[in-house]
């Protein structure tokens, strides 16, 4: 159902306020790059510190700037079956294509937890559910079984892997390939991910560099895999600097520096260290990004 590179959009702040301008211009910058479908609301959307006025409005723009030109997969997760019902049901009526749903975090569900969690939300709201397994975020770690027992859900459609472990997302695919769509949740190991039989990234670098990361992966769709090799060494380090301190404050400075966004994050996020900020002008410099 979704495949290419998708990203994990930054929500763009202007003196503590939602950006909508700055959000509504970096849509258009993701759509005329190739991105084939639009996170708002994501763990690089700064959705942690987004009130439920706001996370809905992000949603809301998102939803109407791209106007059906790409689907929209609305970030509704939250560590709170019902709070996940809830943000589901108003990204459902304002007319997103899917849902994107982190495992809940913080409080450490059993995997039967976890099942039930989303079996939840696919039964409370009729909308196809793109798993989120990010355990160092997260501190649980949904295990392929558990995807597998989801996958039988019809709105169960892909998941998301930024667990890092190849074995793992190996174990989906073999598991339920059939079933689910595995879409890599780390730029950095994108290429591995298609070769085991994923679709995909939902992508940090691309809220930068959105051509590229989507030139990578329809070189692969169609066979080249020495040109997809070469665009996913490319990238590599844009995609090593994306991580020099917490996403998304890396990514965000980086969009700042490019003239797209201000330099603006909400806490507990901080600027970056001089020193790491030197090392990421280095980078972007050597891409010619800036």
């Amino acid at each position: 159902m979704f495949s290419g590179s998708i990203v994990a959009i930054v929500t763009p702040f202007k003196n503590g306020e939602v950006d909508e301008e700055a959000f509504r211009e970096l849509i258009e910058f993701q759509i005329a790059n190739g991105t084939r479908a639009i996170v708002p609301c994501g763990t690089t959307g700064e959705s942690a510190t987004l009130n439920v006025e706001e996370h809905a409005r992000v949603i809301d723009i998102a939803i109407e700037a791209v106007n059906r030109r790409v689907p929209v997969i609305a970030g509704t997760g939250g560590n709170s079956t019902s709070e996940a019902i809830e943000l589901t049901s108003h990204a459902k009526k304002a007319g997103a294509d899917a849902t994107l749903q982190v495992t809940p975090y913080y409080n450490k569900p059993t995997q039967e937890g976890l099942y039930q969690h989303f079996k939840a939300i696919a039964e409370a709201v009729a909308l196809p559910q793109v798993l989120y397994n990010v355990p160092g975020r997260t501190s649980v770690n949904m295990l392929p079984e558990t995807v597998a027992r989801l996958a039988e859900l019809t709105e169960v459609v892909a998941i998301k892997e930024a667990s890092g472990n190849l074995g793992q997302m190996a174990e989906i695919v073999r598991l339920a390939g059939d079933k689910i769509t595995l879409l890599s949740g780390d730029d950095n190991v994108t290429l591995p991910v298609l070769s085991l039989g994923g679709k995909g990234v939902i992508s940090v670098v691309a809220n930068i560099a959105p051509k590229d990361s989507a030139d990578l992966i329809t070189a692969w769709e169609e066979g080249r895999a020495d040109d997809a090799r070469a665009f996913f060494y490319r990238l590599f380090p844009l995609c090593q600097a994306m991580f020099f301190e917490t996403n998304p404050i890396p990514v965000k400075t980086s969009l700042a520096l490019m003239g797209k966004i201000q330099d603006e994050m909400r806490l507990p996020l901080s600027s970056m260290s001089p020193a790491n900020l030197d090392r990421l002008k280095k980078v972007l410099t050597d891409y010619g990004l800036i």
